[in-house]
């Protein structure tokens, strides 16, 4: 070849290199086709390396946390102040849920490994392996079956599926959707519960989203099959109602995440009478939603929000309605102190106004940036749930009567704890008597109750 010859074929070569440069920068920029085609692509590629990546469960997961202390099992118990009762849990080591007596010891466990449920994740990809799955939320019935939500670490979506279990961890139903967070049941048994999908739908007025994002949907299944009954999608929800422009408070790393709604709570007729918003009409959803700071009321069948705020906190999970008609909230980042960054909160939704908090203090850290819940008891004591200290705890006039830390550990020092998840209190005598015959070790009686504390440092 001719010196020439070779120059052109270079100068060629270099042309269609810069042709190419600038088209596929004009892609990039514009997001023209085929750009969503190499994006999901390289997001699934990306995805993929990461989970092959990650070899070290205690360290590249969060279900697994370094242990604060040393302490396991039950560390306090006022039994006067404390709401007696058997304390449902789930715990980050794997898909079991226990249920533990007042001084701790467990008297009931169900467990059933994703693999036994399901050979697929619900999308059709191969399912992270069992020690990666987790249940997140378990709910026991009365008489002994479990409502239990499968969550894996390092997967889109993470969602992995709901089951029914009997007494004996049996498969009852189960439903293979990306069910993730949270659930409720309604009065007559049905199951109100989330699931989230990628889509590539357009949002032309929140121009920052990340193609494809993840929709959060708000489902009712049949409680005594499973089956779907309703499903509505709750970006359409927020984007058609007069609170749109919460969207706007998305954080820039949420744009292919943006709501990342994390609770569900079914107004019964009692609650929509108490909780001002609910304007007397029962059936609609209380929905915190992290990434735009939200919490909102939504009608489960037509998908209209009604009622949306957004206060204080920060990374929220778990509004509850508590009998004052206010709401708690477990509020993981709003504290602002070094290692006790977490608070709970009850907030007046009329106008706002905190009328009562947790806030821990130097002698007990409190401290949880993800997961986290708080529910009311019928003593009036908040029982709380710390998931990344791996702890439960129940609160009294801001005094810890009752604490529990997970007793599982794990490392070469047990310097790892799982996190813990999904705290349910439950009376013994509101147990069907087969079932409560078939608990380990019977429940103290039940303590009489207090009236509801109502001052700010609750």
């Amino acid at each position: 070849m001719k010196n020439s010859d070779r120059i052109g074929f270079t100068v060629f070569f270099l042309a269609i290199v810069f042709i190419a440069f600038v088209a596929g920068a004009f892609v990039v920029l514009t997001r023209t086709f085929p750009y969503p085609l190499f994006n999901d692509a390289h997001k699934a590629a990306g995805a993929l390396l990461q989970q092959h990546s990650l070899s070290d469960l205690y360290t590249q997961s969060d279900l697994w946390r370094d242990a604060r202390r040393d302490d396991r099992g039950v560390t306090v118990h006022d039994r006067r102040r404390a709401q007696a009762g058997l304390t449902l849990y789930t715990s980050g080591d794997g898909s079991h849920a226990s249920l533990i007596d007042m001084d701790g010891r467990e008297v009931h466990r169900w467990a059933l490994p994703y693999s036994q449920v399901w050979q697929q994740s619900p999308v059709g990809r191969p399912p992270r392996p069992d020690d990666r799955i987790y249940w997140r939320k378990a709910r026991l019935l009365p008489n002994g079956d479990l409502l239990a939500m499968y969550i894996a670490n390092n997967d889109t979506p993470w969602g992995y599926g709901l089951v029914k279990l009997d007494a004996n961890s049996k498969v009852i139903w189960r439903y293979h959707a990306s069910t993730h967070h949270d659930l409720d049941i309604t009065p007559d048994g049905n199951v109100v519960t989330l699931t989230h999908e990628f889509t590539d739908r357009p949002l032309p007025d929140f121009a920052r989203l990340e193609y494809p994002w993840l929709d959060d949907f708000l489902v009712v299944l049949d409680g005594d099959t499973g089956k779907e009954l309703s499903k509505v999608s709750l970006a359409r929800s927020f984007v058609e109602s007069p609170y749109a422009d919460l969207f706007y408070a998305v954080p820039s790393f949420a744009t292919a995440d943006p709501l990342h709604t994390n609770s569900v709570q079914y107004l019964t007729p009692a609650m929509s009478q108490r909780f001002a918003p609910a304007k007397g009409h029962a059936g609609q959803v209380l929905l915190s939603f992290r990434h735009p700071g939200a919490v909102a009321l939504v009608d489960p069948h037509s998908g209209t929000m009604n009622w949306a705020v957004k206060g204080p906190w920060l990374g929220q999970h778990y509004p509850r309605i508590n009998r004052a008609g206010h709401f708690t909230l477990f509020d993981n980042l709003g504290n602002f102190e070094p290692g006790n960054r977490t608070r709970v909160l009850e907030v007046d939704p009329e106008d706002q106004r905190i009328v009562a908090r947790y806030t821990g203090d130097a002698a007990h850290p409190f401290d949880s940036g993800l997961r986290g819940a708080v529910e009311e008891l019928p003593n009036g004591n908040w029982l709380i749930t710390e998931s990344d200290g791996g702890r439960l705890l129940e609160v009294a006039d801001g005094e810890i009567v009752w604490e529990f830390v997970n007793p599982v550990r794990a490392g070469d020092r047990d310097q790892y704890i799982p996190v813990v998840s999904a705290a349910q209190r439950v009376a013994p005598e509101d147990l069907d008597p087969a079932f409560r015959s078939q608990l380990k070790v019977q429940a103290e009686p039940q303590a009489p109750s207090r009236k509801q504390p109502s001052s700010e440092q609750r």
